[in-house]
């Protein structure tokens, strides 16, 4: 073959295979014009690797019950026309869960002594759920005759960490992150002598004092017993001052994660947000230590199933806390709360540190993570 010849043909060959990578090659002008996966979607996939490994066996269910409409609970409000509502509410053949649990407690005599179980008998709170499987529906609370609302519709576990809190009417009482406000109103309701309630966010301070305009009555609104801030949690500047402090973090929120477009945490413009979360955590619940005076409680909480953001978070934090600035603290013993509301939450067993609320078809309430530390004198 002649040399001309032989140029002829590399040069076919070359262009044939030059058309051949542009048929193929990755255009993405192409690719993104595809949909990327929805946040929930996103969540979703998240989960069933990191909750699938974490919770094995007992994820399928917990998942459907993530996936499933949530059940709630009416928190009396003790400011309004408390025997009026209580009668309507049992008319609908709901019941007060913490008088079931107080019938736990009284029908076995050896909790008694336990620090949970008096916290429960002390507690001023009423919370009507409806039975284990009963997916009925609270209506809209109403107005009493002195213009407050009757009662405020929240996720009834959402309440344990304010009974392990054992807040007395003597005591100072710091809400870290207080928004929305059920577990604030709680904390009202419950009679302590002075709360601070405190979220980084203008908009979500003004949805608290919206609450608290709804729901406390203006004398009890006055600075003397009351005080709305929106400062860095993370920064707080008071020191040892407060009985008792909440600490109820942000977090992945794993059913609003899954059912919810707006606001998402999984939206890829929020990863590094996402990623953060435990520093976050972790910087909140120092703040919190650092706020309650020795011999005080602190009760950390979540609304995520995440080991990450949950015992990982405590264990970083008690160390943290003693080699940086010399506080000691423990975690308290919670694992009565299992047996008292067994009737209403399932509870997962094998929590290292503080109590976990499972998702379930039969009681779906949760996910809700509570953990009680107390600094030591």
């Amino acid at each position: 073959m002649a040399a001309s010849d032989r140029a002829t043909l590399l040069v076919r060959r070359v262009r044939a295979a030059v058309r051949i990578f542009c048929r193929h090659r990755y255009k993405k002008k192409w690719a993104t014009s595809f949909a990327a996966p929805s946040p929930p979607r996103l969540a979703l996939q998240y989960f069933d690797v990191n909750y699938g490994a974490q919770l094995g066996s007992l994820w399928p269910s917990v998942r459907v019950g993530l996936l499933s409409e949530q059940k709630y609970g009416a928190l009396i409000n003790n400011f309004s026309s408390v025997e009026a509502v209580t009668r309507r509410l049992s008319d609908l053949s709901s019941t007060d869960l913490l008088q079931e649990a107080r019938g736990v407690v009284a029908d076995n005599p050896g909790m008694m002594e336990e620090a949970s179980a008096q916290s429960l008998l002390t507690s001023n709170l009423t919370c009507f759920t409806f039975p284990r499987g009963d997916i009925s529906r609270f209506p809209p609370a109403r107005c009493s005759a002195l213009g407050l609302l009757e009662y405020y519709l929240l996720d009834a576990a959402s309440l344990l960490p304010v009974l392990a809190l054992d807040v007395r009417p003597g005591h100072r009482v710091l809400d870290l992150c207080a928004a929305p406000g059920g577990k604030m109103l709680a904390l009202l309701l419950e009679g302590c002598r002075y709360l601070s309630a405190n979220d980084t966010s203008i908009s979500r301070c003004n949805r608290l004092r919206r609450v608290l305009q709804s729901y406390v009555p203006r004398e009890l609104r006055s600075e003397d017993r009351l005080r709305v801030t929106s400062w860095d949690g993370t920064e707080w500047p008071e020191e040892g001052i407060y009985d008792r402090v909440l600490v109820d973090v942000p977090c992945t929120t794993d059913r609003h994660s899954l059912l919810e477009e707006e606001n998402n945490i999984f939206h890829r413009l929020r990863m590094k947000e996402r990623q953060r979360l435990p520093l976050l955590q972790s910087q909140l619940l120092l703040s919190g230590l650092r706020a309650v005076v020795p011999g005080g409680d602190v009760v950390y909480s979540t609304c995520t199933l995440s080991a990450l953001q949950n015992e990982c978070v405590v264990e970083r934090v008690l160390g943290l806390a003693a080699s940086e600035f010399g506080i000691h603290a423990v975690v308290q013993d919670l694992r009565n709360f299992r047996d008292i509301f067994r009737k209403t939450f399932n509870f997962y067993q094998e929590s290292r540190l503080g109590e976990l609320v499972l998702p379930n078809l039969t009681a779906n309430y949760g996910p809700i993570y509570l953990c009680k530390i107390r600094r030591l004198r």
